[in-house]
């Protein structure tokens, strides 16, 4: 039985509502940490609800479908993407509360540091997920690869937050308390990109049946 497009639309709809709802979370959590909101911080906390009601009427429709409409071919792909979507966008929230419990923490101590490189990866991290939302709703590959070969960016700014904050703490032991919790929002923002690549893997996926885990990028 075939998926009717209005169904198909109302599945999209949603994916991109919980797209915007991570994603403003991430921008908001880094927010909270630079400018030392704490205000902004509990808003994020407090809001990841909705991320976690949209990620379970998701399913739920994706279910429905499969049950009502038996789709297959494109159809099955798209919904069957969807559910894998949505996971990773509902870990993206966890994270991006995972940043502001940290700020929460940070915002109460002295400023070890300007924080430079967080927002960098941030801005990054945003745009990945942004692009892989557009990615699926426009079966665009070649932006799905472009998400992909970003990931790396967020890996580098990682490594060099690691550096800095292994060089404060070996001049000064008192910082190492801070400095932990920033490497544990620079992981985050890590990991966000790590979701936000492995849904541009999914969409590759559903477009072209390819399965690229694991590929070097010249192979991608």
């Amino acid at each position: 039985m075939t998926v009717r497009n209005e169904e198909l639309g109302h599945l999209k709809g949603m994916l991109v509502k919980m797209a915007a709802l991570v994603e403003s979370a991430i921008q908001n959590g880094v927010q909270s940490l630079v400018e030392r909101n704490s205000d902004l911080a509990r808003s994020v906390i407090e809001g990841d609800h909705k991320v976690n009601a949209l990620d379970v009427q998701i399913d739920e429709e994706c279910i429905r479908l499969l049950a009502l409409k038996q789709p297959m071919g494109k159809d099955l792909r798209f919904i069957t993407t969807a559910m894998k979507i949505t996971s990773d966008l509902e870990r993206i929230g966890d994270n991006a509360v995972n940043i502001t419990e940290r700020a929460l923490e940070l915002n109460e101590e002295p400023l070890l540091k300007p924080y430079i490189d967080i927002p960098r990866m941030s801005r990054i991290a945003r745009g990945m997920v942004r692009d892989t939302i557009n990615a699926f709703i426009n079966e665009d590959t070649q932006l799905a690869k472009d998400v992909i070969m970003r990931d790396d960016e967020v890996d580098d700014l990682n490594e060099m937050v690691w550096k800095e904050l292994m060089f404060i703490m070996t001049q000064d032991p008192t910082t190492v308390s801070r400095a932990v919790k920033i490497s544990y929002v620079s992981k985050y923002i890590e990991r966000i990109a790590d979701h936000a690549t492995n849904i541009a893997e999914t969409v590759i996926y559903m477009v072209e049946g390819k399965i690229i885990r694991h590929m070097l990028p010249d192979q991608i």
